[in-house]
Protein backbone atom coordinates (compact mmCIF):
# COMPACT_ATOMS: atom_id res chain seq x y z
CA UNK A 1 0.00 0.00 0.00
CA UNK A 2 1.04 3.57 -1.17
CA UNK A 3 1.99 5.32 2.38
CA UNK A 4 1.85 8.81 0.77
CA UNK A 5 -1.50 7.97 -0.42
CA UNK A 6 -2.54 6.97 2.83
CA UNK A 7 -1.27 9.69 4.52
CA UNK A 8 -2.77 12.22 2.07
CA UNK A 9 -6.42 10.68 2.62
CA UNK A 10 -5.77 11.24 6.28
CA UNK A 11 -5.35 14.53 5.99
CA UNK A 12 -8.09 15.20 3.50
CA UNK A 13 -10.28 13.78 5.91
CA UNK A 14 -9.07 15.59 9.01
CA UNK A 15 -9.66 18.40 6.87
CA UNK A 16 -12.85 17.46 5.87
CA UNK A 17 -13.94 16.79 9.50
CA UNK A 18 -13.45 19.99 10.18
CA UNK A 19 -16.85 21.13 8.55
CA UNK A 20 -19.97 19.98 10.68
CA UNK A 21 -21.50 19.73 7.95
CA UNK A 22 -19.01 17.36 6.19
CA UNK A 23 -18.89 15.26 9.44
CA UNK A 24 -22.89 14.95 10.22
CA UNK A 25 -22.70 13.14 6.88
CA UNK A 26 -19.81 10.86 8.01
CA UNK A 27 -21.57 10.11 11.22
CA UNK A 28 -24.82 9.02 9.63
CA UNK A 29 -23.14 6.81 7.01
CA UNK A 30 -21.29 5.02 9.87
CA UNK A 31 -24.49 4.94 11.86
CA UNK A 32 -26.32 2.82 9.03
CA UNK A 33 -23.53 0.25 8.87
CA UNK A 34 -25.39 -0.54 12.53
CA UNK A 35 -21.51 -1.45 13.53
CA UNK A 36 -20.47 0.08 16.86
CA UNK A 37 -17.19 -0.16 16.63
CA UNK A 38 -17.31 1.32 13.20
CA UNK A 39 -19.30 4.32 15.03
CA UNK A 40 -16.23 4.48 17.44
CA UNK A 41 -13.45 4.66 14.84
CA UNK A 42 -15.69 7.58 13.25
CA UNK A 43 -15.95 9.22 16.35
CA UNK A 44 -12.55 9.26 16.77
CA UNK A 45 -11.79 10.83 13.23
CA UNK A 46 -14.14 13.29 14.11
CA UNK A 47 -12.55 14.45 17.58
CA UNK A 48 -8.75 13.90 15.68
CA UNK A 49 -9.99 16.55 13.25
CA UNK A 50 -10.89 19.18 15.50
CA UNK A 51 -7.67 18.43 17.71
CA UNK A 52 -8.13 15.85 20.89
CA UNK A 53 -7.27 18.09 23.21
CA UNK A 54 -9.27 21.21 22.53
CA UNK A 55 -12.10 18.53 22.04
CA UNK A 56 -11.35 17.05 25.86
CA UNK A 57 -11.28 20.96 26.97
CA UNK A 58 -14.32 22.07 24.88
CA UNK A 59 -16.41 18.53 26.53
CA UNK A 60 -15.01 19.18 29.91
CA UNK A 61 -13.33 16.08 30.07
CA UNK A 62 -9.81 15.20 30.76
CA UNK A 63 -7.35 14.28 27.93
CA UNK A 64 -6.89 11.27 29.22
CA UNK A 65 -10.14 10.18 30.29
CA UNK A 66 -11.27 10.70 26.30
CA UNK A 67 -8.24 9.15 24.65
CA UNK A 68 -9.32 6.24 26.76
CA UNK A 69 -13.16 6.12 26.05
CA UNK A 70 -12.58 6.73 21.79
CA UNK A 71 -9.89 4.44 21.95
CA UNK A 72 -9.80 0.99 19.92
CA UNK A 73 -10.76 -0.69 23.31
CA UNK A 74 -13.12 2.02 24.29
CA UNK A 75 -16.58 2.20 25.44
CA UNK A 76 -18.13 5.77 26.11
CA UNK A 77 -20.62 6.22 27.69
CA UNK A 78 -23.52 7.97 25.91
CA UNK A 79 -22.88 11.29 27.72
CA UNK A 80 -19.27 11.09 26.76
CA UNK A 81 -21.09 10.93 23.35
CA UNK A 82 -22.80 13.15 23.71
CA UNK A 83 -20.24 15.98 25.26
CA UNK A 84 -17.91 14.86 22.15
CA UNK A 85 -20.56 15.32 19.69
CA UNK A 86 -21.70 18.97 21.20
CA UNK A 87 -17.93 19.88 21.41
CA UNK A 88 -16.93 19.61 17.40
CA UNK A 89 -20.84 21.39 16.66
CA UNK A 90 -22.60 18.31 16.63
CA UNK A 91 -25.54 16.64 17.99
CA UNK A 92 -27.14 13.10 18.43
CA UNK A 93 -31.12 13.19 17.09
CA UNK A 94 -32.94 10.18 16.12
CA UNK A 95 -35.39 9.20 12.83
CA UNK A 96 -37.56 6.34 12.32
CA UNK A 97 -35.41 3.24 10.69
CA UNK A 98 -37.82 2.91 7.98
CA UNK A 99 -39.39 6.18 6.54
Amino acid sequence: MNASRDASYDDYLGEALKDPIEAAAYMEAVMELDDPAALLVALRHVAKAHGMAEVARRAEVGDKMLFKALSAEGNPTLSTVHKVLHAVGLRLSVAPAHA
